[in-house]
């Protein structure tokens, strides 16, 4: 489970930044959270703020330190072929004010392993400049320890691998490049407490609807075994009648001579009409909603069975309110989640501040300022004027429309054949 992420200076973001699943000491909702150890986590971070203030931007900062940890053991070196160029993920800092561009950008995580592997808890980060990794540590603590323990620590003077098996130390000093962290190196030399943490990266999804292309990818991915195996149609049918009773079953038709499962499908949704017929119709002209749903259900299946964590950028499109609800509950109720999954998502609907659905420690808001930085804050820590923290007797969708915790556009009414006026 994540306990926190945290970074700086990635896109909107300057500043040091945190997003904690942390549980606080509130009270609302006590049994949805995760007590191992010292550690008392949250299934769910609910992030809302206007149009461009960077909650997307919370995603891509994770995505970008998942890409990183899973392939930087193919980043740098010299090719022989001086024409072919090696690819790398370019990080984008800050670019509103001439210092943050050059500056270092930081990515950290703290997460718990899974019962299976002891409930571990693991701190690892890196900091990255403009020739590669300037920075990069990996500490852990038992279930039952206070404090972390080192496995190693690198910086442009220092490599101590104390942590890493003496057998494996030569290997990594000899391969390590500057562009490369040791962690995805490690896991591809096959060094078991570093591959733990790449694995733990491989294990996250994230399912960004905002983006045409990868909405577009999700949306020809179909759950595993669901072209040979009616059972798991069926378990398909089981999860879309929590909206659409209507569809009963699926007809999948495989081109001749395929033998890459899913490569070339054509699905048909069943559904039964009045009077007890039924017709199929291409799954690609069934709604959008319907559509998005079927996109969530391979990423929503490998996340809850694997107890791993699953980011949504606007979760809420497409999607009625309700509906989103069944969704979220399906990670909020500790009698279906029993693997303690995680979601963190962004949204713009505020009707799940109305619900009685998150706890305060679970509700996350964006803002930006006048010279484009973005903060993030949980309502939890929020102080209003008067310096009162909030209550959880208070209607959060109200006074969040209000503008009483910000984080929400400035409007001004326009007249598009006319001047701009102020509203």
């Amino acid at each position: 489970m994540l306990i926190q992420f945290r970074f700086k200076n990635f896109k909107s973001f300057r500043d040091d930044t945190i997003l904690d699943l942390s549980a606080t000491s509130i009270s609302e909702h006590s049994d949805r959270v995760v007590a191992v150890g010292y550690e008392k986590l949250l299934p769910a971070a609910a992030i809302f703020g206007a149009n461009a203030s960077g909650k997307s931007n919370i995603i891509e900062a994770f995505r970008f330190m998942m890409t990183y940890v899973l392939e930087s053991f193919s980043y740098g070196g010299d090719s022989e072929d001086k024409k072919i160029k090696k690819r790398k993920a370019k990080k984008t800092p800050f670019l509103f004010d001439v210092s943050s561009r050059n500056k270092e950008s930081l990515f950290e995580v703290y997460y718990m392993d899974t019962e299976e592997h002891g409930y571990r808890s693991y701190n690892y980060g890196f900091v990255l400049g403009e020739d590669g990794v300037t920075e990069e540590w990996l500490n852990y603590k038992a279930k039952s320890a206070r404090q972390y323990r080192r496995i190693f620590y690198r910086d442009t003077n220092e490599l101590d691998l104390s942590g890493i098996p003496e057998k494996s130390r030569e290997n990594l000093t000899i391969a390590l490049e500057k562009e490369t962290l040791l962690v995805s190196l490690g896991a591809k030399l096959k060094i078991a407490k570093l591959k733990g943490v790449r694995d733990w990266f491989y294990s996250a999804n994230i399912a960004d609807f905002g983006d045409p292309y990868e909405n577009a990818f999700l949306s020809s991915v179909i759950p595993e075994g669901f072209a040979n195996d009616k059972a798991v149609q069926d378990k398909v049918v089981e999860y879309f009648a929590a909206f659409d009773p209507s569809i009963v079953g699926f007809h999948v038709e495989k081109s001749k001579g395929d033998e890459e499962e899913g490569k070339y499908v054509k699905i048909d949704a069943i559904h039964r009409l009045k009077g007890g017929e039924t017709t199929s119709i291409p799954l690609q002209e069934e709604s959008n909603g319907t559509l998005k749903m079927f996109a969530l259900y391979p990423v929503l299946q490998d996340t809850l069975e694997r107890g791993s964590i699953l980011f949504v950028d606007e979760l809420n499109a497409r999607l009625h309110p309700l509906l989103v609800r069944t969704f979220l509950i399906t990670f909020l109720n500790p009698e279906i989640n029993v693997n303690h999954a995680q979601i963190v998502f962004t949204t713009h609907d505020s009707w799940q501040l109305s619900t009685n659905l998150l706890r305060r420690d679970e509700i996350w808001f964006t803002e930006k300022d006048a010279d484009g930085v973005t903060t993030l804050y949980s309502l939890a820590d929020f102080v209003d004027v008067n310096g009162a923290r909030i209550r959880k007797d208070e209607s959060y969708e109200k006074n969040y429309l209000l503008g009483k915790y910000g984080a929400i556009p400035t409007l001004k009414s326009f007249d598009m054949f006319g001047e701009e006026s102020d509203g």
